[in-house]
C-alpha cells in the first residue's frame, strides 16, 4: 500500500543537492517519519483521552504540530495550499525554529527514556539537508499519506524501512556497518531462545536490526500477548547503545516502526564505560550483536579493560561478557581471525571464554555474508559462568556465492538451526572437545575434519593487519621496559 509513496520520496531525495548517499536518503526519511509518528500518536491520544474524559497535554506546542507547518488541511480534509511554507521559507523555518525547538526537548525531558528526550536527542544529532524547500515540500506531503494508526500499517511501514536499511548496506561506503543480514540475526535468536520477562541487549545496536528481530520473535513464539507481556515487551525487554548519530536515529526510528514506542536505545560511545563498573543491575539475560571491527581505540578507552588492545571488536567483546548476567546467553558476531590470530589480546580472549564462558557453538559463515565489507566472520555463542567442555562448530555452505544480486536467506541457515538444536555431527559440522586445544594458544581455527581440503588460505591484508598489531604490541612492551630500567 506505502511502497509506491516510499519510491516517490526516494525520487524527491535523488533530486535534492543536499542528499549524496543511500545514508543521507535514510537519514532525512527518518526524521521526516518521525515526525509524522509523534503527530499520529499525539492524535491517538488525544482521542483516548477524550474516550476517557480526561484532559490530553501534546508534547509538540500547537505551532509546532504536524497539521500546522507541514500539512495544513481545510475544514473538508484537502490539502491547504495557501497556508503551507515552502521554498526558502520552509527552509528557514525547520532551520531556525523548528529543529531548535525540537532540540530543546533533551534538557526539558523529566528522564533519557522518555518520548520527549527521544525527540531532543534525535534532533541534536542530525541536520537538515534539503536546500530546496520545494523538494522538502514535495517530501512532505508524500509522508503526509502515509500512517501509523494500526499495528497492520506499521507493520507494512517496518517492512519499507527494512528494505530502505538494506539498500543502505548494499550501497557500500559505511551503509554496511549499519546493516546485519536479517536472516542470519534470525538464525541467531532462533538458538538463544530469548523469552518475555529477560532483558536483552545490543551495545553497538546499529540500526537496532538485533532487537526488532527479537520483539518479532518474541512476538510471534508467544502468539496472543498479555496486557502485561505487551507493557513488558514496551519499556523492559529491549536495551541498546549506539555511538553514531545516524545510526541512532534509524535506530530509534526503526524500533518505533516495530512498535516500540520509546525505545531503550542510548546515544553514547559504550567502550568509554570502564567496564569494572557494571553492577548486577546493570547485567542483561540476553546479549545479542555485531560490534565493528577493524576499528582502533585510543589507549584512555584501552584502560577501560583488563585486556588491552585496540580492535574494537575484542573490547566489545569483553563489554559483552562483563554485561551478561550468570547463566545469561549471548550470540556475538566476529571476524574469522579472532579464532586464530596469535596477539596475546586474542589468545587472552579465547582463553577466557572457554574457561569462563560455555562456548558451545561457533557458526563460520561464507565471505559474501556481509555485502561490501570483504571480511569473513563467525558468530560466538556461548553461556556466562560454565567453562567449556564441548565446542561444536558449524561450517554454512550455502552452495553459491553471496553476493548483492544471491543474498544470505533463512533457508542457507535451517541446516545449521536443526542441527544445532541436538549439536549433531554432519559433514558441515563436528564436535571440538577442549581438552583437545593448544593452552598455549588456544587456538579455535575452523578446520573441517569431514574435508581434507577444508584448510583456507588468510586473506594477505588479515595477515599484515595482524603483523601491524603485534608490532604496536612489541612496541608499548619495550617502551614499558625503558620505563623500567
Amino acid at each position: 500500500m506505502f511502497e509506491q509513496t516510499f519510491k516517490n520520496i526516494d525520487d524527491v531525495l535523488w533530486k535534492e543537492a543536499g542528499c549524496a548517499t543511500e545514508l543521507d536518503y535514510t537519514e532525512q526519511t527518518s526524521w521526516i517519519l518521525f515526525l509524522k509518528y509523534l503527530d499520529d500518536l499525539e492524535r491517538a491520544n488525544e482521542q483516548k483521552a477524550e474516550l476517557e474524559g480526561k484532559t490530553y497535554q501534546p508534547i509538540i506546542d500547537a505551532k509546532h504540530r504536524w497539521s500546522v507547518w507541514a500539512a495544513p488541511k481545510k475544514k473538508d480534509g484537502s490539502f491547504d495550499h495557501d497556508k503551507a511554507k515552502t521554498g526558502d521559507d520552509l527552509i528557514a523555518y525547520v532551520d531556525d525554529k523548528l529543529f531548535p525547538y525540537l532540540k530543546g526537548f533533551r534538557s526539558r525531558a523529566e528522564g533519557a527514556n522518555t518520548i520527549e528526550y527521544k525527540i531532543g536527542e534525535i534532533f541534536s544529532e542530525i541536520e537538515n539537508k534539503f536546500r530546496s524547500g520545494y523538494s522538502l515540500r514535495d517530501a512532505l506531503e508524500l509522508v503526509d499519506q502515509l500512517s501509523f494508526r494500526s499495528q497492520q500499517e506499521k507493520h507494512e511501514l517496518s517492512h519499507l524501512y527494512e528494505a530502505k536499511l538494506r539498500n543502505m548496506g548494499n550501497a557500500g561506503r559505511n551503509g554496511g556497518e549499519y546493516y546485519t543480514p536479517r536472516p542470519l540475526i534470525r538464525a541467531m535468536i532462533q538458538v538463544v531462545k530469548p523469552a518475555i520477562g529477560e532483558r536483552i541487549y545490543d551495545g553497538a545496536c546499529g540500526s537496532a536490526g538485533f532487537l526488532c528481530e527479537a520483539l518479532e520473535y518474541l512476538t510471534h513464539e508467544r502468539g496472543k500477548l498479555s496486557t502485561k507481556d505487551l507493557k513488558t515487551l514496551q519499556e523492559k525487554t529491549f536495551f541498546g547503545k549506539e555511538k553514531k548519530s545516524l545510526a541512532y536515529v534509524i535506530g530509534i526510528m526503526n524500533m518505533i516502526l516495530h512498535g516500540i514506542e520509546a525505545p531503550n536505545i542510548i546515544h553514547t560511545n559504550t567502550l568509554a564505560e570502564n567496564i569494572g563498573d557494571i553492577q548486577n543491575k546493570d547485567r542483561f539475560d540476553v546479549v545479542l550483536a555485531n560490534p565493528p571491527f577493524g576499528g582502533k581505540e585510543r589507549p584512555e578507552v584501552q584502560q577501560n579493560f583488563p585486556i588491552k588492545t585496540g580492535e574494537t571488536a575484542f573490547l566489545f567483546l569483553q563489554h559483552f561478557i562483563k554485561s551478561l548476567k550468570a547463566g545469561g546467553r549471548a550470540a556475538i558476531v566476529i571476524k574469522n581471525t579472532f579464532l586464530s590470530n596469535t596477539d596475546n589480546a586474542s589468545v587472552a580472549l579465547r582463553k577466557e571464554l572457554l574457561e569462563n564462558c560455555n562456548l558451545y557453538t561457533v557458526l563460520d559463515m561464507p565471505s559474501g555474508t556481509f555485502l561490501g565489507a570483504g571480511v569473513k566472520t563467525v558468530v560466538l555463542f556461548f553461556e556466562k559462568g560454565a567453562p567449556t567442555r564441548k565446542l561444536w562448530f558449524y561450517k554454512l555452505d550455502p552452495g553459491r556465492n553471496l553476493g548483492k544480486t544471491n543474498p544470505l536467506n533463512d533457508e542457507d541457515l535451517k541446516d545449521f538451526v536443526a542441527l544445532q538444536a541436538k549439536l549433531k555431527d554432519s559433514e558441515n559440522s563436528w564436535t571440538v572437545d577442549v581438552k583437545a586445544i593448544d593452552k598455549a594458544t588456544y587456538d579455535l581455527a575452523v578446520k573441517n575434519p569431514n574435508k581434507v581440503d577444508d584448510a583456507e588460505l588468510r586473506d594477505p591484508k588479515d595477515i599484515i593487519a595482524e603483523m601491524v598489531a603485534l608490532d604496536v604490541e612489541s612496541a608499548e612492551i619495550l617502551k614499558d621496559i625503558g620505563r623500567m630500567l
